[in-house]
């Protein structure tokens, strides 16, 4: 008896899928119309078609955000399922990224608990929901670094303006600061957790919402066996600053060594690159060495061993000591401990990370993760800074240009995002146009969406 192969096509078949006997029949494909169409031979011969293949690993869900059609957010969507109802035109593209449609039929408003942890920051804040089986949000917010900076050059514009206005009568009764103020540094922060909550109820029928406060021992830090009378002991106790520095490098330049030869308060790390004026970033140095090192940290300068002296800022460890319970009122939250999380993630063999920590702060356990976004801010102008033609002193420009960076475009059938403007506003430069930054005039491009406040993004991208 001879045995005859058989040959027969298999459509809808993944490429990497294992080859097996079988019998195809098109018409049962009930689906044909909305498949991709990949034909692969196949007999009832040879052993290597029972060998299981190896499937490379997948990437994470990425969930599709609902609204109903009073903008109302519902349970999330598979991507598949969005894609449908999209093409049958019962729904629309509300947002790019997170990818959010909108419904265009009515439907109920049943949906399931969903619970929010928020694991605030000084530079980073992360943040993730949960259902009771699935995680459908998570990622990280990256704060902007330069507020200070821009506040700075705000006093020195503000300063020169009325330093030309001598006839104006002097006020000293408008100082007053209400109860709860912060520093525009700190308010700026405050204002970004309060705002990335916000964004994320928008998405998605938040129900119940967790965050983590740390409380610091700001001197603790500094001095591990501090106790008793020793908190109300500042560094400078029986010292005026200069005195205390003066006696601390035994009155010579920390740098050159020279002595009898005046000497200045000098910044170990300079203010302009993050140094505060707290005692332990100060020294003292001769004038030729101060102007020498410029902008530079101790370390630059070639004296590592005095930037080591200079103790770690406590910046962050103020903020967050200012906000952190006005934060868990204005969101009406809950709140834990940083040891809870660091036991919970610990338990469950999660490595230490911003995402991870606001999963156990939702109280996450085994539910089946989704891919995390990287949120960046973005800040918007109406009125910038720019050179003049002639290229000397700035002029400013009072209405914004029609596209500014971080903007989505559409070009020649893709989507590309703007990395720059030039030419005055009349051309842009999109990212990696065919594996390099492009040129485009402005006309030749079609907005899809403004840049601006919170951009959510993969890292990849």
């Amino acid at each position: 008896m001879t045995v005859s192969k058989l040959s027969a096509e298999l459509k809808n078949t993944p490429r990497d899928a294992s080859l097996v006997p079988c019998s195809v029949n098109g018409g049962l494909n009930t689906e044909e119309t909305l498949s991709d169409h990949r034909i692969v031979l196949t007999d009832n011969l040879g052993e290597e078609n029972l060998l299981p293949v190896k499937r490379e690993k997948q990437d994470l869900r990425v969930p599709v955000y609902v609204l109903n059609m009073r903008g109302q957010p519902l349970m999330p969507t598979t991507a598949r399922r969005a894609r449908l109802l999209l093409k049958e035109g019962k729904a629309s593209v509300k947002e790019r990224c997170p990818f959010t449609i909108q419904l265009k039929y009515a439907t109920g408003e049943n949906t399931q608990p969903i619970k929010l942890g928020e694991d605030i920051g000084f530079k980073n804040i992360g943040f993730s929901a949960k259902t009771y089986l699935l995680e459908v949000i998570s990622g990280t917010v990256i704060l902007r670094k330069d507020v200070s900076k821009k506040i700075d050059e705000k006093r020195s514009y503000r300063r020169n303006r009325r330093g030309r206005l001598g006839y104006r009568p002097p006020r000293f009764n408008n100082r007053t600061r209400p109860e709860g103020w912060f520093a525009p540094s700190i308010q700026h922060r405050y204002d970004s957790h309060i705002r990335l909550v916000t964004k994320i109820e928008t998405l998605l029928p938040i129900t119940f919402k967790n965050v983590e406060v740390a409380n610091f021992d700001a001197q603790k830090m500094q001095n591990p066996e501090i106790k008793g009378v020793e908190y109300q002991q500042g560094e400078l106790q029986g010292y005026e600053v200069k005195e205390y520095l003066l006696d601390k490098w035994k009155r010579k330049c920390a740098y050159c060594g020279k002595k009898n030869v005046p000497l200045q308060v000098e910044h170990i790390i300079p203010k302009s690159r993050g140094g505060t004026n707290r005692v332990s970033n100060l020294t003292i140095s001769c004038e030729k060495c101060n102007l020498k090192k410029d902008n530079q940290t101790a370390e630059e300068f070639g004296y590592p061993h005095i930037q080591k002296q200079a103790k770690k800022p406590l910046k962050a460890t103020a903020c967050l000591n200012n906000i952190r319970w006005q934060i868990v009122e204005q969101l009406d939250a809950e709140h834990t401990y940083g040891y809870v999380t660091k036991y919970e993630r610990n338990k469950l063999g999660l490595e230490k990370s911003h995402i991870n920590d606001a999963f156990v702060i939702a109280g996450g356990t085994n539910q089946e993760r989704c891919r995390p976004y990287q949120v960046i801010q973005v800040r918007r102008n109406n009125r910038s800074i720019q050179t003049n033609r002639k290229g000397f002193k700035p002029s400013i420009r009072r209405q914004r240009y029609q596209l500014q960076p971080h903007d989505l475009v559409k070009f020649e059938g893709r989507t590309y995002s703007v990395k720059g403007v030039h030419c005055y506003g009349k051309r842009i430069i999109l990212k990696n146009v065919k594996g390099k930054d492009k040129s485009v005039a402005i006309k030749n491009v079609e907005l899809i969406k403004y840049g601006k406040g919170l951009l959510f993004t993969f890292k990849n991208h």
